[in-house]
Parts: structure tokens; C-alpha cells; sequence
């Protein structure tokens, strides 16, 4: 096959995988400019700047200056920013002063929970080994892996990263672990000689090494033919770095913000006209409707969100979950679909013998025997599978002495070694089952040997089908006495062998899996398997980990559907097998588009798109550096039993979060209905703008405490997504039902205690911090508040002082001045505490109602 024509000679990255694959090495080597020795170091030089260093794409790393300004940027922010110019602007100092502290704390905090995020990813960041080894003018040398350039020859050995995509031009036992791609448990066989070229994926390639994949075992030589983004790894990063996908939460908070800024604008709007129609000072009237706004405004859902994230990020690390984003907090509490790959999740990623049998399936210590002795006299590089069975059981053999071996070779994809036993030369053949069965003609079986018939090799042949179908990677052992000893044996003597039985080898199941899914499965969340493994193998896998299996798509099948189609199969399918990056990319956002909040869980360069495109993206801390950098979540142990912890952590922050949105949106929403109908029918405007914040500032103080609350049970139990919806309808209904007792406050002032302008803001002013602050204990739970659900100690401790300061503020003199407030009747105090317990206890009855009518939200 002719090379493909370039339209610049020198564009070496460029030429066709397939022609590579399918060449032989002479013109590899002709078409890439180089040799065995290598490349001169000129040329190497020359080759790394045209062609840049060996380096993935990633996303450009923002300054701390950049982060820090970004916080800046939220749309509650903005509208506090803007509130508290006007504010200054109009020479309210105290009042600008107290909503830049507002904008300041939140901030910070954010900024400072996330740096420190950054900083302990940054640390578990684990890229492959900084330099390889390289035959440059003739000798090898040690250079940065940056430093690769198309045409150099690498030196592989076992334990190496592959450093770049590499056309393997001669090896010995080369094994390449390719799972980070594949999902495939299994190492590898990797050749020199030129590949098929109908060999379907490139991964499947036999004399091909990708960029990312790690030798297993076994010596080779490489010409790099793709270095940096146009290897797989880097196509892969270059489709990440580009990469920005919306999350739940991030459409949750929007959508909330958005619906609060809306209410804010139409009832400011109203209330600074109809004060600006009635009172007539319209400087007075704005800055009493900028007072409104950041009352309405909920400006400590930055800060209350951060601390409540924060706070759960903290807890998470203790039980080894690293959070990256501290929004993923709430999305992994909300996931309803786990998507994670097999290999180390749901399986131990070690490959054990699972079964000696003979060719009916049953257990043959024999098989065993046989099958160690030929692992054990070899004198080639022992396979992974060679360790397993040496590791498995230690065999007797004093009685053997070894004769002689007939190594492996690709060609027989077989190897014998001759030993002798009681006085006979015995040999021993191990290796792939449809080459064994070509040398042999007979079979054993109970003990006794039989002729291989023409019929028989397809009988015995299912016993092989049969544990290929449940997932074992298969071997077959046969043997053979020789009458006549010799000194020297050959793969001539590998005929007439007797067929002895199987072994078959498994990556097996982790022991907690089970355990695991199940208790995933009572928190309300869907498990789905999405691997690049065999779909036999992983439907296997899942039925021994108690998995039901709902139904099986491979990646062909994904292939031909489109969107709609994928969707609709998504919902209906356990199994995602086989599966391209892509592929595993698609699946995803099927899932999202069908309503799920997905998590992903992998750790491959296959599964780094999925990891970028799910809600959450979960990883481990060994996991290949670019999907570590696609995680939103780091686990620093792959264990369905970590992230468990991690979920219920989840819900436990987020409910707190939507204790303070539902406590908000509420109290605020009533707060200014209440001071809409006081300014229709007051002389004065209701309370002091000053007044608002200072109400405002207290009762956003007494809800830092909510972080340290305890969640009841139910809110644990499942998937909490975002719900405006539910949020809008608690916000209309719980709202009114504090400005019934705002109303009723007011009436009594008026027309009971005939109060003048002061004194009517001072008690306005502590009925409506006092009620605020208590009623989070209603709407903190869906029980009963004290009685069968108790807050936290510094949630109780908390509202009590704020509540105190409130008091103190107003009976303290120089306070009181600064704040315009006069002492109330002493009459007032016992009507003020009669219309507290009252709103508490109707409050009560109207949010048990909701939640028979519409839930816990």
C-alpha cells in the first residue's frame, strides 16, 4: 500500500492510522524520516517546533485575580452593587455600608472555599512520568516526554506510560493496558508485524500504542507517528477544553435568582410609585424602595449557599471525597441516574482464575496442575495470566524435572513446556482454546481418553462458548506422553495432544458492590453500567453484583439511532457496552435531556467527555490526569461506598440550602406585602429604609447557623433536584401568612396604642424580626418543630441572640438614636408574644397542609 499523499511533505501527523497500521516498518521508517537509531537530534529539534511539544489541550488557567473578580459577577451581587451605590449616592452611608459588607462576606467566602478546592486537586494531580526513553544520534536518552517529536523511537518497557501514539515496530511479549480507553480488564497483545486493515476500531490495531495506555509486561520499540492534540488523548482534550456544560444546579440557583429579581422589580416599581403618588418626596420614596429591594433581595443566598457548600466539602474530605466545584455538592445529592464504568468499580481491576474444569465445565485439579507446571518451567516473560496461576496455588512439583519448552510464538499463539514425570516425557501445551484444539486428537474426560471424532470439537467446543458467554477469558491446557525420550522437542511435537480442559479467568466482583447498589438503590438512585467493555462480560458482572438488568445497547446499536431514539432507549437499558468516548458522551446527554440529573463515575481518557457532559462528573485520585481535570468530584478510593457517603452528604447540604431559599423567598415575599398595604393606607412610610436593612441584616445573621442543622430522615432518602416551582408555591402561600400578623400588628398600633410615626417603626420592627427569626424553626422541618424535630444547638443559639440584639438596639440609647427607634408601651410585649406563637402555630398547620397537597419539595 502506497503512503497517502501529503499536501506538505513534511506533515507527518497527518497520515492515515489505517496505512500506518497496515505498512510494513521499512516504509514506517522511510515515511517518518528516521531509523532504528533514531532521529539526529537536529532533526528532532526542527520536528519539536514545527510540530509543537507533546502536549494535551486544556482549559487556559485563569489567575487568582480572575477568579476573585468573577465572583463578582453573580446577579445577586450586581443588584446589591447597584442598591448599595444608589444608597451612597444619596448619602445613606450606614445603609451602603451594611450592603457592601453583604456583597464582601459572600465573596470572599466563595472565593476562598474554591481556591482551597483548587489547591488539594492541584496536589493529587498525578501526570505519567516526566521522561522517557529515546534513541536520539544512535543512543538512547532520557528526555522530557514534551520533548517527543513524529518519527523518534521509543523504548518501552513494563510499568511505562505510552508517551504518545506509536506505530510498534519490534517487541517481545509487549502487553499494553489500553482500559483507559477500552474499559478492557484484559492487557493487550501488541505486535510488530503490519495489522489487517479491516480491523474495526483503531484501538483494535494490533501494532498501534496510544498516547495515555500503559505496558503491562514485555519490552518494545515505537516510532512516534502523533504527538500532543492530534493523538486520541489529544482530540479528546481539545473537545474538553472547549467544553461548558450547564448543570442542574447552575439552572436551579439561576432560575431562583431570576424569580426573585423579577418579584423585586414589580414590587418596588408599585411601592415607589404609590409612595412617590401619596407622600410626595420622591428622593424619600426611592430610597424607601431601594430599602424594599434589598429586603426582597435574598443577599445571603451567595453566602449562605457557600457556607452551607463549604461546610459539606469539609465533611465530605473526612470521608475521602474531594470536592473540585463546590456546586457539585448539591448536584450529586439530586442525582437520580448513576452512570459508572466497571473495571474497579464494580469489579476488583485484577484478573483472578476463576475455574479449572475439564471439558464439560467441572472441576479438574488436574487442569490446575498441568496449567501451573507449563507457567512455571517457562522461561519467557511470564503473562499476566502466567502470574495468576502461579499466584492462585502453589502446585507440587519436585516430582518434575523440566526437558525442554517450545516458546510462544504469535504465529501458534500456543506454548509447551516438556517435563518428566514418573520416568515419561510428558508435554505440556497452554494457550488460545481454537489453537490447542488444532493439535489435538483426542480428549480426556472422567479419566479416560477418547478419539476426536469429526463432530466432537463442536460439542466440545460449547462447554467453551458457554463460559465465553458468562465472561471468562478462556485458556485450554492439553498434554502428551512421549514413548521414545529426546533431548530437543519443537513445535513439530505439539500434534496428538490430548485436550485436558479450561481455565477461565475473571476480573471479579468487589465483595461490597452488592452492599453497595443496593443502598443506592433505597436513596433513589438508578444505576446504569457504561463501559467500553464486552457486553457479556459486564451483563455477567452486573448479575453477580445484584444489578437487574433491564436491557443491553453496545455502541453499534448507538450508532444508528439518533437523538429521540437514544433518549427514549436510554430509559430502558442497564447496560451501555462497548462504547466509544463518544458514545459514552452521547448516553449522558440522552439521559439529561429525558429529565435525570446524571453522575458519572470513571477514571479513563474514554471516559473523559462523559465526565464533562454529566451534571457530575466523578473521579478517583489515580485516575489518568485528564479525567481527573473532566471531574467535578475526587474520590480518593474508587468505591461505590464512598460516593454513597458522598450523596447523602449531598442532600443533607442541599436541604439545608432550600431551608434558607423557602425561609427567604417566603419571609421576604411577606415582608413586602406587608409594606405595600401600609403605604396605601399610612401616613408615614411603614418602617425607615435604614430600619430594612438593619431588620434585614440581623435575620440573614441568625441564618448562618443553618449549615450545622440537622435534615430529617425523608429528605435524605431521595433525590432532592432544584424546584422552583415548589419554591414560587411556597413562597405565595407562606408569605400572606405572615402579613396576616403584620396586618393585625399594625391594626393594633394604630387604633389600640394610637402610635406615632417612631414608635410604630420600632414595634413594626421587632414583630418582624421576631417572627422572621422563629419561623425558620417551622419551615426548617417537615415535623413538628421541638417537639419530634429539634434544631441544632447553634441554630437555637443563634436565633435567640439575634433576636437579643434586636432588643438591645432598641433599648439601648446611642442605638436607638442612630436608628430612629423610641421605647415601646409595655402593653405591647405580651401582644407581641400572643401574635408570635399565634403565626408559628398557623404556620404550622398551612406547611403541613402543602405537604399533603404537594410534598416535601
Amino acid at each position: 500500500m502506497a503512503a497517502p499523499e501529503q499536501n506538505n511533505s513534511r506533515d507527518l501527523q497527518s497520515v492515515d492510522l489505517l496505512w500506518i497500521s497496515s505498512s510494513p516498518t521499512d516504509l514506517i521508517l522511510e515515511r517518518y524520516g528516521t531509523s532504528t537509531k533514531g532521529l539526529p537530534e537536529k532533526i528532532a529539534s526542527e520536528r519539536l517546533q514545527e510540530y509543537g511539544a507533546n502536549e494535551t489541550a486544556r482549559k487556559k488557567k485563569r489567575t487568582v485575580v480572575y477568579h476573585f473578580l468573577s465572583k463578582f459577577f453573580n446577579p445577586l451581587v450586581v443588584v446589591l452593587a447597584i442598591i448599595g451605590v444608589f444608597s451612597l449616592f444619596f448619602g445613606e452611608s450606614v445603609s451602603a455600608l451594611i450592603v457592601f459588607l453583604l456583597i464582601m462576606v459572600s465573596v470572599l467566602m466563595s472565593f476562598v472555599q474554591e481556591y482551597r478546592s483548587d489547591r488539594e486537586v492541584e496536589k493529587l494531580r498525578e501526570m505519567v512520568r516526566t521522561s522517557v526513553t529515546v534513541f536520539r544520534d544512535g543512543s538512547p536518552k532520557e528526555v522530557n516526554i514534551n520533548d517527543i517529536a513524529p518519527g523518534d523511537i521509543v523504548d518501552l518497557f513494563a510499568g511505562d506510560i505510552v508517551p504518545a501514539d506509536l506505530r510498534v515496530i519490534s517487541c517481545k511479549d509487549l502487553f499494553v493496558n489500553q482500559a483507559t480507553f477500552t474499559g478492557e480488564s484484559f492487557p493487550v497483545e501488541k505486535f510488530s508485524a503490519p495489522a489487517k486493515p479491516e480491523s474495526q476500531s483503531i484501538f483494535g490495531f494490533s501494532n498501534m500504542a496510544f498516547m495515555g495506555s500503559s505496558v503491562e509486561s514485555g519490552t518494545g520499540l515505537g516510532v512516534v507517528v502523533r504527538t500532543g492534540t492530534k493523538t486520541k488523548l489529544g482530540e479528546i482534550s481539545k473537545r474538553l477544553a472547549a467544553a461548558t456544560v450547564e448543570t442542574a444546579f447552575d439552572r436551579g440557583i439561576k432560575d431562583f435568582t431570576w424569580l426573585m429579581i423579577k418579584t423585586m422589580i414589580v414590587m418596588v416599581i408599585f411601592i415607589f410609585a404609590v409612595n412617590a403618588l401619596l407622600k410626595g418626596n420622591l428622593v424619600e420614596a426611592f430610597l424607601f424602595s431601594l430599602a424594599v429591594a434589598v429586603g426582597i433581595t435574598p443577599e445571603m443566598l451567595p453566602v449562605l449557599v457557600t457556607i452551607n457548600l463549604s461546610n459539606g466539602a469539609i465533611v465530605m474530605s473526612k470521608k475521602q471525597v474531594i470536592v473540585k466545584r463546590l456546586p457539585t455538592i448539591q448536584n450529586l445529592g439530586a442525582m437520580d441516574v448513576l452512570c459508572t464504568d466497571k473495571t474497579g468499580t464494580l469489579t476488583m481491576n485484577e484478573v483472578v482464575l476463576e475455574k479449572y474444569c475439564d471439558v464439560r465445565g467441572r472441576e479438574d485439579n488436574d487442569v490446575l496442575r498441568y496449567a501451573y507446571l507449563n507457567s512455571f518451567y517457562q522461561t519467557g516473560l511470564r503473562s499476566l495470566l502466567d502470574k495468576t496461576i502461579l499466584k492462585h496455588e502453589e502446585i507440587e512439583h519436585a516430582s518434575c524435572r523440566k526437558v525442554d519448552e517450545i516458546p510462544f510464538d504469535f504465529s501458534r499463539r500456543v506454548m509447551s513446556v516438556i517435563v518428566e514425570q514418573d520416568d515419561k516425557h510428558v508435554i505440556v501445551t497452554k494457550g488460545a482454546p481454537e489453537e490447542v484444539f488444532r493439535c489435538c486428537t483426542k480428549y480426556e474426560l472422567d479419566g479416560k481418553v477418547h478419539k476426536m471424532r469429526k463432530f466432537l470439537p463442536i460439542g466440545l467446543s460449547a462447554e467453551r462458548k458457554k463460559l465465553n458467554m458468562q465472561g471468562f477469558r478462556l485458556l485450554a491446557v492439553a498434554y502428551r506422553e512421549f514413548k521414545k525420550k529426546k533431548d530437543v522437542y519443537s513445535k513439530d511435537d505439539e500434534k496428538g495432544l490430548i485436550l485436558k480442559g479450561y481455565l477461565a479467568f475473571f476480573d471479579p466482583p468487589k465483595p461490597t458492590a452488592k452492599t453497595t447498589l443496593k443502598s443506592l438503590g433505597q436513596l433513589g438512585i438508578e444505576v446504569k453500567v457504561v463501559t467500553g467493555d464486552n457486553g457479556l462480560v459486564t451483563k455477567k458482572i452486573a448479575s453477580d453484583v445484584g444489578l437487574f438488568v433491564r436491557g443491553v445497547l453496545i455502541g453499534d446499536q448507538i450508532d444508528k439511532m439518533n437523538d429521540a431514539e437514544l433518549e427514549a432507549a436510554s430509559e430502558k437499558t442497564t447496560i451501555f457496552a462497548r462504547l466509544t468516548p463518544l458514545q459514552k458522551e452521547r448516553v449522558i446527554r440522552a439521559l439529561r435531556r429525558g429529565g435525570h440529573i446524571v453522575g458519572f463515575l470513571g477514571d479513563g481518557i474514554n471516559d473523559a467527555p462523559a465526565l464533562k457532559a454529566a451534571d457530575v462528573g466523578i473521579s478517583v485520585n489515580n485516575a489518568v490526569d485528564i479525567a481527573k481535570e473532566s471531574a467535578d468530584i475526587i474520590l480518593l478510593r474508587k468505591s461505590l461506598g464512598v460516593l454513597k457517603d458522598g450523596v447523602i452528604e449531598g442532600r443533607r447540604t442541599f436541604s439545608n440550602i432550600t431551608k434558607y431559599v423557602k425561609m427567604g423567598s417566603s419571609s421576604n415575599f411577606g415582608n413586602m406585602l406587608s409594606m405595600t398595604g401600609a403605604s396605601l393606607v399610612l401616613p408615614f412610610l411603614p418602617m425607615a429604609p435604614l430600619q430594612i436593612l438593619l431588620n434585614n441584616f440581623l435575620y440573614d445573621l441568625s441564618q448562618t447557623a443553618i449549615p450545622t442543622d440537622t435534615v430529617d430522615e425523608i429528605y435524605i432518602k431521595k433525590p432532592l433536584p432544584w424546584n422552583v416551582d415548589y419554591i414560587k408555591r411556597f413562597m405565595v402561600i407562606m408569605g400572606p401568612i405572615s402579613s396576616i400578623f403584620d396586618f393585625i400588628t399594625f391594626g393594633i398600633l394604630l387604633f389600640v396604642f394610637h402610635a406615632q410615626e417612631t414608635v410604630f417603626h420600632t414595634c413594626w420592627f421587632l414583630e418582624s424580626l421576631c417572627t422572621q427569626t422563629f419561623i425558620i424553626h417551622v419551615i426548617r422541618t417537615g415535623k413538628v418543630p421541638f417537639i419530634e424535630s429539634r434544631a441544632s444547638t447553634a441554630l437555637i443559639a443563634t436565633s435567640l441572640l439575634i433576636v437579643t440584639a434586636g432588643f438591645v438596639v432598641v433599648f439601648a440609647p446611642p442605638l436607638a438614636d442612630a436608628f430612629h427607634f423610641a421605647q415601646p408601651p409595655a402593653e405591647f410585649f405580651p401582644v407581641l408574644a400572643v401574635i408570635i406563637i399565634s403565626y408559628l402555630f398557623l404556620a404550622q398547620k398551612v406547611k403541613e397542609w402543602l405537604i399533603r397537597k404537594y410534598g416535601h419539595g
